[in-house]
């Protein structure tokens, strides 16, 4: 990170970190687009290429695995670089995906068409790390509200995505595109503004900025570390993170299923599934203002509390549609809550030179888990059932809370406790 820029003063940086906001929750937006079109049009275009639905599946499967590939190397082209370079890196990823999408579908190619929603998966990462870069130029009174505002703009897109397939179709076909690809063109134009905004917007970019300006207060030649590391406890946050995540996919990515087992139409199920993404994003920003107002810690737990009630009132409930529907929704308000507080804590947790480096471990573990969740659900549901599941992924939330006042103990001792760490 060399870029060369008059250090601002407390009001200019203010000032930039509500431009960075602004940006990064842009960004998120056109970005979700595609996340938005492939959940929805993935496993229909997967069934499609390999004549076989049982292999529906892997295009939600090959983005996540994706996602988890491509953290960690953004992670660590944005502390060589900075979040400007990482973002249209992982942007392009995505934007190139797309394109392979429609290709695949045009020559009949499953090899390419999972290759290239693998892809799309480096722009779910580039997803990822914005939340982290809202956190750069933040301060501790702000850094999970700015954090959290980044989250909620994933709401837009994740809506937004989905209901282009309609036109898209009516675009394709004026187009001579190949059937279920035409809303990927919405997609293609939306990462290429997101490319755009990034090269021309994020700057100065926000992490380059926050590592001179911590260099400058701390009175240290350029490039020294400055800020106190606390392993242990930003490792609880990774924990925190990925254990949240996982039980949240598990439960979600089989709610579909057993819904239409029990009778449940497709316009059931989807209005169950808008409702719990709406519980996922939606209130992220009411869950960073709590973390910080309340602490990182406190607000964790109550993500582990409401994902733990959501669970129970699965297991117990498992045969009331209208029991599941509020489950799945008290399963998003509980990992937005976790996962808010979580990336807050692991940055507030992480020295200087660590920090990038974390957040792109905790970006590649919660998507590594959420893959091998997905896919284990399915085993564990057709051993013991739906309410089977809710308490077998109980043991993550029983885990994260059991761990929690060694985290605490270990930030105390190294220093700043909770009243520095927000716990």
């Amino acid at each position: 990170m060399t870029q060369s820029f008059p250090l601002p003063s407390a009001g200019e940086r203010a000032g930039v970190q509500r431009r960075t906001v602004t940006v990064l929750s842009v960004g998120q937006v056109l970005g979700g687009v595609a996340f938005g079109a492939t959940l929805s049009l993935g496993a229909v275009l997967a069934a499609e290429v390999s004549g076989d639905d049982a292999l529906s599946g892997l295009a939600t499967a090959a983005v996540t695995l994706g996602t988890a590939a491509v953290a960690m190397p953004l992670a660590a082209l944005a502390r060589r670089a900075g979040r400007r370079a990482s973002l249209t890196v992982g942007t392009m990823g995505a934007l190139v995906g797309v394109v392979g999408v429609i290709l695949a579908a045009s020559v009949g190619s499953f090899v390419l068409l999972l290759a290239a929603f693998f892809l799309v998966g480096a722009g779910q990462a580039a997803n990822l790390q914005s939340r982290f870069a809202a956190t750069d130029l933040a301060t501790d009174a702000t850094r999970g509200r700015d954090l959290s505002l980044v989250v909620w703009a994933t709401t837009v897109g994740a809506v937004l995505g989905p209901n282009l397939a309609g036109p898209g179709e009516a675009l394709g076909a004026a187009l001579g595109m190949p059937p279920l690809t035409g809303a990927y063109v919405f997609t293609i134009a939306a990462q290429a503004l997101a490319i755009v905004l990034y090269l021309a917007a994020l700057r100065p970019d926000p992490l380059v900025l926050a590592v001179r300006l911590r260099t400058a207060a701390a009175g240290l030649s350029q490039g020294a570390v400055a800020g106190a590391d606390r392993p242990r406890l930003a490792r609880y946050a990774v924990f925190a993170v990925a254990a949240s995540h996982v039980v949240m996919v598990s439960v979600m990515a089989m709610t579909p299923v057993h819904l239409l087992h029990h009778g449940a139409d497709l316009v059931v199920v989807g209005l169950t599934l808008s409702l719990h993404i709406a519980g996922m994003y939606a209130l992220a920003p009411l869950f960073g203002i709590l973390a910080d107002r309340w602490g990182r810690m406190p607000t964790i737990l109550l993500g582990q509390g409401v994902l733990a009630s959501s669970l129970v009132l699965a297991s117990f409930g498992a045969e009331s549609t209208a029991a599941v529907t509020l489950a799945l929704i008290l399963l998003g308000l509980g990992w937005s809550a976790a996962t808010v507080a979580g990336a807050a804590l692991l940055t507030e947790a992480s020295a200087e030179d660590r920090r990038t480096r974390r957040q792109g471990f905790s970006d590649f573990a919660m998507s590594f888990v959420g893959a091998l969740g997905a896919i284990g659900s399915g085993v564990v549901l057709a051993a013991i059932g739906y309410s089977g599941l809710a308490l077998v992924v109980g043991a993550a939330v029983v885990a994260t809370v059991v761990l929690a006042p060694v985290a605490v103990a270990d930030g105390a001792a190294r220093g700043r406790g909770a009243g520095g760490a927000g716990t």
